[in-house]
C-alpha cells in the first residue's frame, strides 16, 4: 500500500497527560507494516467541537487518505466521537462499522455497545476504532484487506471490482 494516515487518539486523560495513549501507536505500527506512510499522530479531548475541528483541519490541509481516530466509540456521556465524524463526513460506509462490530461480537458482547462509524470527506476515508489497544488492533485487522480497494476507490480508481 502507497497511502498516507493520520491517527487521532481521543481520550480527555490522554490529552492531559494522565494516561499513555495506548491504542495510537499500535495502529500506527499496524499501518506502517501494511505499508502506509503514518503522516501524524495527535490526542484531543472527547469534546466534540475539538474533534470536528482535528477531522476537519487534518482532511482538508493534510489529504491524507486515511484517517483512524480511537477512542470515544462508546455510550459513556463524554463518548461522542461519532457524533463529531457524522457531522463531518459527507457519506458513510456502514458496511465497514457493521463488520467490525460483527467481529467483534465473536471476542466480546460488549461489541454491541460500540457506535463506530466509517464515512468518506473529500477524498479521505475516516474510520472510529474503540479506544482499547486490543479492540483498536483487532476491528483494524478486519479493516486492512479493504481499505487499498476502498481508497483507491475514494480517490476516483473506475476500474471494475473483481469479485
Amino acid at each position: 500500500m502507497d497511502y498516507r494516515a493520520v491517527v487521532i487518539t481521543v481520550s480527555d486523560r490522554g490529552f492531559r497527560g494522565e494516561r499513555e495513549d495506548g491504542s495510537g501507536p499500535k495502529i500506527a505500527e499496524m499501518l506502517e507494516a501494511a505499508g502506509m506512510e503514518v503522516i501524524g499522530r495527535q490526542i484531543v479531548p472527547d469534546e466534540k467541537e475539538l474533534i470536528q475541528r482535528a477531522l476537519r483541519e487534518c482532511s482538508d490541509r493534510e489529504r491524507p487518505d486515511l484517517i483512524l481516530t480511537t477512542g470515544g466509540t462508546g455510550v459513556s456521556p463524554r463518548d461522542v466521537t461519532p457524533d463529531a465524524t457524522r457531522e463531518v463526513i459527507e457519506r458513510e460506509i456502514p458496511g465497514m462499522a457493521e463488520e467490525m462490530r460483527r467481529h467483534s461480537a465473536a471476542v466480546t458482547p460488549h461489541a454491541m455497545i460500540s457506535r463506530a462509524l466509517a464515512g468518506i470527506r473529500g477524498r479521505t476515508l475516516i474510520i472510529n476504532l474503540p479506544g482499547s489497544p486490543k479492540g483498536a488492533m483487532e476491528n483494524l485487522a478486519v479493516l486492512l484487506p479493504s481499505l487499498p480497494h476502498a481508497i483507491a476507490k475514494i480517490k476516483g480508481d473506475d476500474s471494475e471490482c473483481a469479485s
